[in-house]
């Protein structure tokens, strides 16, 4: 039987039900173990979660007591969000130029406010004819190959599983010295389109943009 002390019948609980279920899967919880935590009926779990009962406001805070989670954090989950949420590898733009393939993750994504990139440098691909700067801070791990990355007058040859991670005002440079191609996994903080430079003549431009231009 459900315990008549937890919950009571509501044709509105089903928001609460899929909160818990939330908290069990980020706890690694089974229905049984947060019973037996927070001394009520696996049945009782099971209805709140299945929508069917709703825990008056004590028994919920009894229940995620044995966590433990306060009741702001728990109505405070975010249970989804609109729009798209998984990618597939077709789905990813290329905003590469030239040789340089460059995937953007979540490229028509409304709202984005970073920038992921898979990049992929052929062999003695560079990743511009000089070294580059923009604003933001760049980071990225090789996952395939080798690449020799320059940041100012520091230089060093990364391997599978190394990765960078500095100020895009620091100049720097990408080259793909290996015999095979080069994939990176790169993460930067994305710009406006143009951010206009105080000197005549020379303007900064977005950080993802400018990462995937390689050499002419």
């Amino acid at each position: 039987m459900v315990d008549t002390e937890v919950c009571h019948e509501s044709k509105d609980s089903s928001d609460v039900g899929v909160r818990l279920k939330l908290v069990r899967k980020i706890y690694g919880l089974s229905q049984r173990e947060l019973a037996r935590r927070a001394g009520v009926t696996n049945a009782a779990i099971s209805f709140i979660e299945q929508g069917r009962v709703s825990p008056s406001i004590g028994s919920l805070e009894k229940i995620l007591g044995s966590v433990p989670m306060s009741l702001a954090e728990f109505f405070s989950l975010q249970l989804g969000e609109p729009g798209q949420v998984f990618f597939r590898a077709r789905e990813m733009p290329d905003i590469g130029t030239g040789r340089v393939r460059c995937q953007l993750l979540g490229g028509h994504r409304a709202g984005r406010s970073m920038s992921i990139l898979r990049k992929v440098f052929p062999v003695g691909q560079d990743s511009a004819s000089s070294l580059s700067i923009a604003d933001g801070e760049v980071g990225g791990i090789v996952v395939a190959g080798e690449l020799e990355v320059t940041i100012g007058v520091d230089s060093a040859l990364l391997r599978v599983g190394d990765g960078y991670y500095f100020s895009g005002r620091r100049p720097h440079r990408f080259r793909n010295r290996g015999q095979n191609d080069c994939i990176v996994v790169s993460a930067t903080i994305p710009m406006p389109p143009r951010l206009y430079s105080p000197f005549p003549g020379l303007e900064a431009e977005r950080i993802g943009d400018k990462l995937c231009q390689p050499a002419d």
